[in-house]
């Protein structure tokens, strides 16, 4: 392989095309996933799919569901030997007016942390299974890998909250982004102090694009945000947008991805972008490659992701190695 950076060069080498194994040779199962990198270690938490996937009756798009099986933790130094840390955020069993209980959805856990509290804060999409309820979830922890405790959840501002990503900026500030509207617009709030509860500070952007899968990262000074369109399981093709100010104007760009399959984003859909620490200027980006009839079997897509002159662009597998 040859590569013209360093930094293009270590991102190409963390690529991941299928499937994850941790260091027990197990099968990594953390979807939807997010990435918290605390003292020199990187943090994978995503969601549990365990069991039969059913499709719940009487829905308007293909409505595939697993019991919630809560949330995982994995951690690394490298990126690629990931040791299995257990369960983040627990399930509940028996109990349907619980938000944590199998019946219910827990989707995209993202996890920052409070250098002011000394707490680690976690924020999960919390839904039903027809996803009517459309909640922001909170959770919190002394320690990174948890375990976590789940203070409750809410409409931030009243505001339907579903596919949803977390940022903190450079001032510490910490914000939720998340698909709202019946999804047609994308919203970004301003979190408190602790991190624990919405702010009355939110814009909606994306107004009637019908968007989900947020991605967001920051790359000198400019805000970058990824997203899918919405056709339920199914591949579509990414976009993305840029702001100067994360809560100012946001403009929309193209598709990023660059080759073999660009149009349904290499048959994935985002789920978060990591910064490489080590490495100033490389970006992952994350991925899940759903498989809608059996969701316990879905795999991975982890790309190098590159900025030029403001411009987004992931190339696909074939492409990234020349």
């Amino acid at each position: 392989m040859f590569f013209k950076t360093d930094a293009l060069a270590q991102a190409s080498n963390l690529q991941v095309d299928g499937k994850l194994y941790d260091t027990d040779k197990n099968l990594i199962n953390a979807h939807g996933a997010g990435m918290l990198f605390h003292k020199g270690i990187y943090y994978l938490f995503g969601e549990i799919k365990k069991g039969t996937t059913w499709e719940v009756p009487n829905q308007n798009w293909e409505d595939y569901r697993v019991p919630a099986g809560g949330v995982s933790c994995y951690s690394s130094t490298d990126l690629k030997h990931w040791k299995y840390q257990g369960i983040a955020l627990s399930p509940v069993t028996g109990d349907q007016a619980n938000d944590l209980d199998t019946g219910r959805v827990i989707e995209r856990p993202k996890v920052i942390y409070n250098s002011k509290t000394k707490k680690f804060v976690m924020w999960v999409h919390i839904d039903k299974n027809d996803y009517g309820y459309a909640h922001a979830g909170v959770a919190i922890s002394d320690k990174p890998a948890g375990p976590y405790s789940y203070l409750g959840s809410s409409r931030p501002n009243g505001q339907m909250a579903r596919d949803m990503t977390l940022f903190k900026d450079d001032d510490g500030k910490a914000y939720l982004i998340y698909a709202s509207e019946n999804n047609m617009t994308m919203q970004i709030c301003l979190l408190s102090d602790d991190y624990l509860s919405p702010t009355t500070k939110y814009i909606r952007i994306l107004e009637n694009q019908h968007r989900e899968a947020p991605a967001l990262f920051k790359w000198q000074k400019k805000y970058y945000l990824i997203t899918s369109l919405c056709s339920g399981w199914d591949a579509n093709p990414a976009k993305y947008a840029t702001a100067n100010n994360i809560m100012g104007k946001w403009e929309q760009k193209g598709n990023p991805c660059i080759g073999k399959d660009s149009a349904t984003t290499f048959n994935s859909q985002s789920t978060y972008v990591l910064p490489l620490y080590k490495n100033k200027g490389a970006f992952i980006f994350m991925a899940d490659r759903w498989n809608k009839t059996n969701l316990e079997k879905s795999d991975y897509l982890w790309l190098p992701l590159t900025v030029t002159n403001g411009k987004i662009e992931i190339k696909s597998a074939e492409t990234s190695v020349r």
